[in-house]
């Protein structure tokens, strides 16, 4: 990372996100040209663990370890800042990064609040002159373990911070029921179980007032969650393969010392009828969409062959570049979507510098149309910023469109490279008069274009054809 003196302007050129710089005359000239941006450095929250310093001489490192992440809000998936140029580390409780407004706090008419922050564990170590640095990050790590084995913490003499002996458990499992994938329940390998203040299906993500407690589900769908604080919560769910969230509709009541087995919990994601085509993988994530090489001149090498290469500065300028005259077409059968999906459906800029609003196509055949049964366009959306979806069927020119999401999200993830924000799911009753027997166009406009930033990430679509056609 540069030098706090390498943000100032005769070291470097701010960009069109004004966090973002070019480093025009670092301190250290290996990082010359390079992008650098303090949302390159952001994670998922169940990943900030530990993040931190070394310095090189003498070799002492400075690591922030956080054991338990029950008191952030927007639970596991929401991303949050780690590090700023200074250096400076950060211990985020609290923020709009990648969610906007819908996960601020807000209070009103003398609303009782109360909650426990932290704590957080600020780790030194040091080595010998001369042994390799790299040790630094290896101990740091492994008092990582220790310090998430020792959570809660027993020396807080807070009434308000409870001890082990003061929390519950539950424990669970959880299976799948989609008959048009296995006539028998599927075991919901990997699926993210948590709790949460009640709401409604899916508010963990929009809430933060509260505690949240999330685990993964092993191999056989069975999931643990320990050291949990006394209150009444909902338990919610979701899994990686298939769309939407689960809740159970019953509060659950957590006392000092109680264990609950909710035995079998059964999701039934939605689903109406037989897989027609899909593009993407249902994971909240665009990540497995066509990520372009940033462009030359905006480049941070940190991303350079790293798993997070969607971090890189500037991203959303590429679309203009594949894309400088007409919008992206794909055809179901012919297209891959790592290839030839990109990654956010974003505004192109033109020559007079504004932008405009950009429609992609969707091309699919259908042997023949079914007069009679329902069909279904599920459209799962991993980022919405200032955005407006709209959704036609093999006419490009429709007045009314067929389907519109209105104006949804503000969660910023285009420009602050996040490749995902807040979730949205939606179920579009698909009337057999807009299809037709042969090729069909489905057209997908974001109709919003005041920014470059103004767009959306697709996570995953399914076309479902009508119940009876799984029966032939």
């Amino acid at each position: 990372m540069p030098m706090p003196n390498d943000l100032m302007p005769n070291r470097s050129q701010k960009l069109v996100y004004p966090e973002a710089v070019l480093l025009t005359n670092p301190v250290n000239p290996n990082i010359k040209g390079e992008v650098n941006d303090k949302y390159q450095y952001s994670s998922e929250d169940k990943d900030i663990k530990v993040h931190g310093w070394m310095s090189f001489d003498p070799p002492i490192g400075f690591w922030q370890i956080t054991p338990s992440d029950e008191f952030r809000g927007g639970g596991p998936i929401k991303q949050d800042l780690t590090s700023h140029v200074g250096p400076i580390t950060l211990a985020m409780f609290l923020s709009a990064h990648y969610s906007g407004e819908d996960i601020v706090p807000k209070f009103r008419n003398g609303e009782y609040w109360k909650k426990v922050f932290g704590p957080v564990f600020i780790y030194l170590n040091s080595t010998v002159d001369g042994t390799d640095r790299g040790l630094l990050w290896d101990d740091a790590k492994l008092q990582t373990l220790t310090q998430v084995e020792s959570w809660p913490y027993g020396f807080p003499v807070s009434e308000d911070f409870q001890k082990r002996d003061q929390r519950g458990s539950v424990t669970g499992r959880l299976l799948v029921r989609d008959k048009f994938i296995d006539g028998k329940d599927i075991i919901g390998n990997a699926a993210f179980v948590g709790l949460a203040l009640p709401g409604e299906v899916g508010s963990w993500q929009r809430e933060f007032k509260g505690y949240q407690f999330w685990t993964r589900a092993d191999d056989k769908g069975i999931f643990t969650i320990t050291n949990v604080r006394t209150g009444d919560y909902n338990i919610y769910a979701w899994v990686p393969g298939f769309i939407g969230d689960y809740k159970l509709d019953v509060t659950i009541t957590i006392t000092s010392g109680s264990q609950i087995n909710l035995g079998d919990l059964v999701y039934k994601p939605p689903r109406d009828g037989p897989t027609l085509w899909e593009i993407g993988i249902p994971d909240r994530s665009a990540a497995e969409f066509f990520i372009p090489e940033p462009n030359p001149i905006y480049v941070n090498r940190l991303y350079a062959n790293h798993p997070d290469r969607f971090r890189q500065y500037g991203l959303w300028e590429r679309y203009a570049d594949l894309y400088p005259d007409s919008d992206l077409i794909y055809s179901v059968g012919e297209s891959d979507y790592r290839k030839d999906w990109f990654f956010a459906h974003v505004t192109r800029k033109t020559k007079e510098n504004s932008y405009q609003a950009t429609t992609w196509q969707i091309k699919f055949r259908l042997g023949s149309v079914h007069q009679t049964g329902a069909y279904k366009l599920r459209l799962a959306l991993a980022s919405a910023t200032l955005s407006e979806l709209q959704v036609r069927f093999n006419d490009a020119t429709v007045n009314a469109p067929h389907f519109t999401t209105k104006l949804i999200g503000r969660d910023n993830s285009i420009a602050r490279h996040g490749i995902h924000g807040l979730y949205w799911l939606f179920n579009i009753d698909v009337q057999n008069a807009w299809l037709i027997r042969g090729d069909n166009t489905i057209y997908l406009t974001q109709t919003r274009s005041a920014s470059p930033f103004h767009g959306i990430m697709y996570d995953y679509i399914r076309m479902e054809g009508p119940p009876e056609q799984a029966m032939h």
